[in-house]
C-alpha cells in the first residue's frame, strides 16, 4: 500500500512539473526568454548554475538535451558548455534511473510486455555497455528511455551512467564544436 501511494504521489508531481513546463514553454515563452536573458547577463557563474539546474530537470519536461545546447551556445564557450551539458545529462540520467525504481514501472511493463522485456533484458545482459553507449549516442532515440529501462531492469547504476556519459558526451561534443564553428565563422 505504501509503495502504491508513493508511486501515485511521484506520478502526480511528475505530471505537474511536465504540465507547468509545457505551459511555460508554449504560452509564456517571452517570460522564459526575458528571465534567461537577465540571468545570463548577471554573471557567468550564475548563468552556469541556472543552465546546470535547467539541464538537470530538462528530461522531466520532455525537452531534448539538444534544445539546451542550442540555447547555451551563444552564451558559453564550448568547453564549459560541454561540461555543464554533460553534468546535467548525468544528473537527469541518475534521476530517471532511480525514478523508474521508485515508481516500479518494471512490474507493469513485465506484466504487459513479457516477451519484449525478456528480449531487451537478454540483449542488455550480453552487451550492456555497448547498447547503452550506442543508444545514448544515437540522436533519434531519447537517452532518458535507456536510463529508465536500465533502472527498471536493475542494470548496474555506475555502468549505466558511464555508458550514457560516453554516448551523450560524444554526440554533445560534435554538436557543440560544430555549432561553435558555425556560429563563430
Amino acid at each position: 500500500m505504501r509503495h502504491q501511494r508513493l508511486r501515485y504521489v511521484s506520478l502526480v508531481i511528475w505530471l505537474a512539473v511536465v504540465s507547468a513546463a509545457l505551459y511555460m514553454y508554449f504560452f509564456e515563452r517571452t517570460f522564459i526568454e526575458v528571465h534567461l536573458e537577465d540571468a545570463f547577463g548577471v554573471g557567468a557563474v550564475i548563468a552556469a548554475g541556472i543552465y546546470l539546474a535547467l539541464g538537470a530537470v530538462r528530461a522531466f519536461t520532455l525537452v531534448p538535451a539538444t534544445f539546451m545546447l542550442v540555447v547555451g551556445m551563444p552564451f558559453f564557450q564550448p568547453w564549459p558548455l560541454f561540461l555543464l551539458t554533460l553534468a546535467g545529462i548525468v544528473i537527469t540520467s541518475a534521476l530517471f534511473y532511480w525514478f523508474s525504481e521508485a515508481l516500479q514501472f518494471n512490474e507493469e511493463f513485465e506484466r504487459k510486455y513479457p516477451a519484449q522485456i525478456a528480449q531487451i533484458r537478454r540483449a542488455l545482459e550480453r552487451h550492456q555497455l555497448p547498447i547503452i553507449i550506442g543508444w545514448s549516442f544515437f540522436p533519434l532515440v531519447p537517452t532518458d528511455l535507456i536510463c529508465y529501462v536500465c533502472g527498471a531492469l536493475k542494470i548496474d547504476f555506475k555502468k549505466t551512467l558511464f555508458g550514457v556519459a560516453l554516448g551523450e558526451g560524444a554526440i554533445c561534443a560534435i554538436y557543440i564544436y560544430f555549432g561553435d564553428y558555425l556560429l563563430r565563422s
